[in-house]
């Protein structure tokens, strides 16, 4: 009977979220050459390639993607049956940050799936600036947390749940940049890293602009840019379906990618580590499960 081993499909998820096999090999708490040895019998039973490795880590390749996605569903139906069997329940409270440039939609179907799958789950759920998000996280305030992070920033540890550019994005009634004026933008305060990143983009152009409105939060963003009232650097998938545009003028710089990143659970007591973990597990699951279209509604 052909099937897939468990163990080295923990290793290829590893592999992947790590981003090298030196960086997955203590998180596996195996040696690298026993780490190389499951992924060469891995590819050896897929019969194909998939991982492109290099200097600077793996990647996977088409195939290992496709795997990728089966082995983390395999991965997380054994965890879960473990669990059941072992009497290992999701329940208590449970504090839960969450960036704001997450679609409001994935939120809905996160929140639901955790209610269906854990009536006794009791979620307490923080959303605001990333930035805010990660030092309640640093600081305890958060058993779980959800970023959004520049992609040349470190990940460290946190798990990447996707990738997506950002964009210069303004109303479809208002698309014109003007020569010979500053660029209007609609930003959130300083403290927001896309703030930060926007002028030091626009500086670094030797393009002239004007903060022309300042929001509170991504919401606020939205709105602004839908009123025409000024010009954002936002995530594409915070686009609003026929009220926002990205925009592609050769008076604007371009703009890096962000990942979004489930930052791991952190817990002193083995038992909430467990339960933790398993949660973390699902959370990553029910958001790799229903990628984003790159325009909200």
């Amino acid at each position: 009977m052909q099937g897939f081993d468990l163990d080295q499909l923990r290793t290829l998820v590893a592999a992947v979220d790590a981003g090298s096999l030196s960086a997955a090999a203590p998180v596996r708490l195996l040696s690298q050459s026993t780490l190389s040895e499951q992924l060469r019998k891995l590819e050896e039973r897929a019969g194909q390639t998939l991982l492109q490795r290099s200097k600077t880590g793996v990647v996977p390749t088409a195939a290992g993607e496709r795997l990728l996605a089966h082995a983390r569903q395999i991965l997380a139906l054994s965890d879960a049956a473990w669990r059941d069997l072992h009497g290992v329940s999701l329940e208590g409270e449970v504090r839960l940050g969450i960036t704001g440039y997450f679609r409001a939609s994935e939120l809905i179907h996160l929140l639901a799936r955790l209610g269906q799958q854990y009536p006794r789950l009791r979620l307490r759920t923080q959303i605001g600036k990333s930035d805010d998000i990660e030092a309640a996280y640093n600081r305890q305030a958060l058993d779980l947390a959800i970023v959004m992070r520049v992609a040349e920033r470190p990940i460290g540890e946190a798990r990447v749940l996707r990738r997506e550019p950002l964009v210069w994005a303004a109303s479809p009634k208002n698309m014109l940049i003007s020569a010979n004026e500053p660029i209007p933008l609609a930003l959130l305060p300083e403290s927001c890293s896309l703030h930060r990143l926007a002028r030091m983009q626009l500086d670094a152009h030797r393009q002239s602009y004007v903060v022309n409105h300042v929001a509170s939060d991504v919401a606020g963003i939205q709105a602004a840019v839908a009123a025409g009232l000024g010009v954002a650097c936002i995530n594409a998938s915070s686009l609003i379906r026929d009220s926002m545009v990205a925009l592609a003028d050769p008076a604007l710089p371009p703009l890096p990618d962000v990942t979004f990143a489930l930052l791991p659970p952190v817990s002193s007591k083995a038992q909430q580590a467990e339960r933790l973990n398993a949660l973390a597990e699902v959370v990553a699951q029910a958001l790799m499960s229903s990628p984003p279209s790159t325009t909200a509604s």
